[in-house]
């Protein structure tokens, strides 16, 4: 028996349009929690032939594909990182720069840690995401763990320095610490009250000494509460901080954080913004632990809010460098641990009032080159390896185990596709039909 009105071949589209309708909001989740393995189905910039496109996510080139928003706050804050990096050798000299520091360090690595948390939201640890895990996280870990110990043998003068996967050196514990945190994502989700539970685990963080330095777990735990908050986010928390009234009311609060920052330069130790260490280890009592850890965590947390709600929500000549990101961080490293030997900073005019715009300058140069499409293709070998002969089955197959499908053409027009669903269920339809498209 066939569809009363249409032929085999409009019944066949009909099958397809319901199924694609079945599985549109799971592929739109699966495109904004996996940006990057959504990105390898793109054309690349070299001009080559793009690959084909499956159900698995929306087309590369629509609109919903890529937020330019979320791209131009990751590129914003990769430059800020790098920023940092280079304002260290110029605080001791100065209180402004320190106060700078201070300030870029209350909520740069938050911001990036908030946005993570919110693209880990559709982790699972199915087969995918644990591919996805290990080779966009697990394997760079290990390839720049190594290289910076060799590299800082030479610019630290510690030709003895041992390579230890255990101990993140300079910035590789980001890769370690999200290793983790994605793990536990699917944890969280289960939590009543995620983001309290997580802040309790910060504050006993700061109580144990004991903790030590592997895996960064100090870090680890004290940065978890902005990653289990990204988790919780909703896109209507990101459309309500990009309002305009959230704009204005950002720049008072902004204004006031830099004259706190400082006040604070001789009256505070802005390591407690790093969240690497125990109360007791930076010289304060045990009870100021926890409590410095909800102090930071509440003015982190508007600082990033407020950093959020001046990023431009269009597409900018920026906005393709917010997806290489990952590649400026990892990079720019190598050319500040360089900066020592070559005594960049020896010449006095570097330490006076102009050296720290030129530095400044001169860093968001650095980092936004390594964020460029030839510096990522040149490595993406080591950054973002896809390692097919490292896994069971090939290419990412569909969550009900068949290879993609290849779909070629335009995409049935919504009239035509309720026309269809209506024509399914018509009494005419057979009943195997009528239970696919429910």
């Amino acid at each position: 028996m066939r569809c009363s009105g249409l032929s085999a071949s409009q019944q066949a589209e009909t099958a397809e349009a319901i199924e694609k309708t079945e599985k549109t909001q799971a592929s739109d989740i699966a495109a904004h929690a996996e940006p990057a393995e959504r990105a390898t189905r793109a054309p690349s910039s070299g001009g080559a032939s793009p690959r084909p496109l499956t159900r698995e996510g929306p087309s590369p080139h629509s609109p919903k594909a890529r937020d330019a928003f979320f791209d131009n706050a990751k590129y914003l804050a990769i430059v800020l990182v790098a920023v940092g990096h280079a304002w260290e050798p110029l605080r001791s000299g100065s209180r402004t720069v320190t106060a700078l520091y201070t300030f870029v360090y209350a909520f740069h690595m938050p911001a990036f840690i908030v946005v993570s948390g919110y693209f880990s939201r559709a982790f699972a640890a199915e087969p995918r995401h644990i591919r996805r895990l290990i080779t966009g996280v697990a394997v760079p870990f290990v390839v720049f763990e190594v290289a910076y110990t060799l590299y800082t043998r030479w610019t630290d003068d510690a030709p003895d320095r041992p390579i230890s996967l255990l101990d993140p050196l300079y910035l590789t514990w980001f890769l370690a610490a999200l290793f983790i945190w994605r793990l536990t994502a699917p944890v969280w989700k289960l939590v009543r009250w995620p983001v309290p539970v997580a802040l309790g685990v910060a504050m006993l963080a700061t109580l144990s000494p004991a903790i030590g330095k592997d895996l960064a777990l100090q870090r680890v735990l004290q940065f978890l509460p902005y990653f289990v908050l990204g988790l919780c986010l909703t896109p209507e928390h990101f459309r309500l901080v990009r309002r305009r009234a959230a704009r204005v009311l950002a720049v008072p609060v902004l204004a006031a954080a830099l004259a706190v920052a400082y006040w604070a330069v001789p009256r505070m130790d802005y390591a407690w913004f790093f969240h690497d260490d125990s109360a007791e280890q930076l010289g304060a009592p045990a009870w100021s632990g926890p409590v410095m850890t909800l102090a930071t965590f509440g003015c982190s947390v508007a600082l990033v809010a407020c950093f959020l709600a001046w990023v431009p929500g269009r597409r900018t000549w920026f906005t393709v460098l917010g997806t290489g990101t990952l590649y400026g961080y990892l990079l720019h490293g190598f050319v500040q641990q360089a900066a020592g030997p070559a005594g960049w900073y020896e010449p006095d005019w570097v330490h006076r009032p102009l050296g720290a715009p030129a530095v400044t300058v001169a860093a968001a140069a650095v980092v936004t080159l390594l964020c460029t499409s030839p510096v990522r293709r040149l490595f993406r070998p080591v950054v973002e390896p896809s390692m097919d002969w490292a896994f069971r089955g090939g290419a990412v197959r569909t969550p009900r185990g068949r290879a993609p499908h290849t779909r070629t053409g335009p995409s049935p027009s919504p009239s035509r596709l309720r026309s269809t669903i209506r024509a399914v269920s018509s009494p005419g339809v057979p009943a195997a039909w009528r239970r696919r498209s429910r």
